[in-house]
């Protein structure tokens, strides 16, 4: 079996047989599956949440012990606000996009890169954050394991990457049962926790014992002054649990028809749930004093240990808060591809990121995020204390953006009722602006500095891409109307029998044709019908412009450029096999690129299609290339 075949037997394994495309419209989520895939990133924060606030007050003390509970309140009101805004959203952007199409569109493109840039990194960070807080989980049961971290979110990554593949319907059957079981043990624990304090069995310890917790654990001597400097620093680590609340806005059309209602009904419900668990867990942390250290039990933990004792809760516990948070991972798997396949589209991101795999996902992004999110695990060392304050200041910019994307939406529009929904959306843009930059300031020297750094170097990528893509689109261009000239077929008796493939006409295309007429006997150009809804027009085009050359269109219900023009090929020498004095050709036009980092944004087809030919046994593969 040759290395190409073993590979192909293992990804069919691993992530199943292709999809036609025709199936698409049966990869879409209910609202049971979206709660569970699309809430799972904003659901799972309340695992460490409260943990980050109670860190960072640990800081000053047990006196600063406290303030969990008015941050907590600050927190779920400005929830709540976000949840509002983004509700107004996704009525008003039914096909998805999210803060990247709305800033495009109400604000201006740059706003919408910048949009853009934020989310690609609050969706990188998201998988880091919940697979390294899901280990965290894991470790704190098994502390043995603590040495292979970052082993083990790697495998984590690619646990989660390999069941995003196998498409929408699998991961969400074989992702939704954590969710649930997340969402029912944490509910247990806060109503035996509430139990127990209301039976006086969950007494709150003296603040001295906690102070001397505190010291026994981070072996230090000064403590910082609770002040406005200290509280920043915890709210916008509790921010965190605001994280993922855009993501259903930007997955509407994941959903089932009616998908705008659907999606608003699931944000609802999410948004309920995860204010109450939040608080809840909030409020058992202020009753039984638990401290927080980093790299120690988790306070989440700690609570499970003290209502439920060290029995099988616990671990269920621990299982469930382990298998949400590398869920929470999915959300970002959910729409980090989406938003990918947007910017492709638009030319800021390579073309390739648009392309739909074989089980109907965009695979592409699906592997870009799982490269990125694991370099980030190994940089960082799977330490979520540590890739925390990288954390929601991206997410909140976006927030920020399309809130105020949505005012000018509102006012441009200026229907019925448009000044309260207007009103809603700049209220929701000066708090997310504001959180924004206490966020900023209060984490800028902790590392946040990396995502003000990194936005810019983004944005200015996405441009770069684009100014590829139109000099290449000016290179490339031919007037849709006017008939091209061809160059004589060779003389009757002479030639070879010629097949050229042509996925679009422009100027790169014409060469090859030009190339082939010159040297064919019988020549046929075959057009790949990918299921891009393109296919017509073209055929109307070539009508137009080459009508004395035949076009073939080969269907391709999987989305597969080669095994269409194999098999084309494969009958066309049987064909042409009684003429043995003369060879088939293949003609394959080529971009031939300045730069060598430009050959990215090309798909390279061209070589797994000249591949696939010689391996089938064509003899005469060549490429005609053109100079960009």
């Amino acid at each position: 079996m040759s290395p190409l075949a073993a590979f192909n037997r293992v990804r069919r394994t691993l992530i199943g047989s292709p999809l036609p495309t025709s199936a698409q419209h049966e990869e879409r989520y209910s609202n049971a599956e979206a709660l569970a895939i699309l809430s799972s990133d904003a659901l799972s924060s309340v695992a460490y949440a409260t943990q980050e606030i109670v860190l960072v007050l640990g800081l000053a003390g047990a006196a600063a012990l406290p303030f969990t509970l008015p941050i907590t309140g600050l927190i779920v009101g400005l929830m709540l606000i976000v949840a509002t805004s983004y509700r107004q959203t996704i009525k008003a952007y039914p096909h998805g996009g999210g803060s990247y199409r709305v800033s495009q569109e109400n604000l201006s493109p740059l706003s919408g890169l910048v949009a853009g840039a934020a989310l690609s990194i609050d969706y990188v960070l998201t998988v880091a954050v919940s697979v390294a807080a899901g280990i965290a989980a894991l470790t704190s049961y098994f502390p043995g394991l603590d040495d292979q971290r970052v082993l083990l979110c790697l495998v984590a990554v690619a646990l989660v990457m390999v069941a995003n593949l196998r498409g929408v319907s699998s991961s969400a059957r074989l992702l939704s049962l954590p969710t649930y079981l997340f969402m029912g043990v944490v509910m247990t624990l806060l109503v035996a926790g509430a139990v127990k304090a209301g039976l006086g069995q969950l007494p709150t310890p003296a603040m001295a014992d906690q102070q001397r917790l505190l010291e026994d654990a981070n072996g230090r001597q000064g403590l910082m002054v609770i002040g406005p400097l200290l509280l920043m620093r915890a709210f916008s680590s509790g921010c965190a649990a605001l994280t993922g609340i855009e993501a259903i806005s930007d997955s509407v059309a994941a959903f089932r028809p009616v998908e705008w209602r659907n999606a608003r009904r699931v944000l609802t419900v999410m948004v309920l749930m995860l204010a109450l668990m939040f608080s809840g867990i909030s409020a058992l942390a202020h009753q039984s004093g638990v401290v927080a250290t980093d790299n120690g039990p988790t306070l989440l933990y700690q609570l499970g240990e003290r209502i439920f004792g060290d029995g099988l809760l616990l671990a269920v516990l621990q299982l469930a808060t382990l298998l949400i948070l590398l869920l929470a991972a999915n959300t970002a798997y959910a729409d980090f591809p989406r938003l990918a396949a947007f910017l492709a589209q638009d030319g800021y991101l390579p073309r390739q990121l648009a392309s739909l795999g074989d089980r109907l996902v965009f695979s592409n992004g699906i592997f870009a995020l799982s490269g990125f999110a694991g370099l980030l695990l190994v940089l960082f060392e799977g330490s979520v204390s540590r890739l925390i304050p990288l954390y929601a200041v991206g997410v909140f910019l976006s927030f920020t953006l399309s809130q105020a994307g949505m005012v000018m939406h509102w006012w441009r529009q200026r229907g019925r009722g448009w000044s309260g929904k207007a009103l809603i959306n700049g209220v929701g843009t000066v708090i997310t602006g504001v959180v924004g930059m206490v966020l900023l300031v209060s984490k800028f020297t902790q590392g946040a500095w990396v995502v003000v750094v990194t936005i810019p170097i983004l944005v200015t990528l996405f441009l770069r891409i684009r100014a590829h893509y139109d000099t290449v689109a000016r290179r490339l261009r031919l007037a849709p109307d006017k008939r091209l000239r061809l160059p004589p077929s060779p003389t009757e008796g002479t030639g070879s029998p010629t097949v050229v493939l042509v996925g679009q006409l422009h100027r790169g295309t014409f060469e090859a044709i030009r190339f082939a007429r010159t040297i064919a006997s019988d020549l046929v150009a075959v057009h790949v019908d990918l299921g891009g809804g393109g296919s017509q027009a073209f055929v109307a085009q070539w009508q137009r412009q080459v009508p004395e050359v035949r076009l073939e269109v080969l269907p391709s219900p999987y989305r597969s450029l080669v095994d269409p023009v194999v098999q084309f090929v494969q009958g066309f020498e049987i064909e042409h096999r009684k003429d043995r004095d003369r060879f088939c050709v293949i003609v394959l036009p080529v971009f031939v690129t300045r730069r060598r980092w430009e050959n990215l944004l090309h798909n390279q087809s061209t070589i797994l299609l000249r591949n696939a030919l010689r391996a089938q046994g064509t003899r005469v593969v060549t490429t005609v290339g053109f100079y960009l």
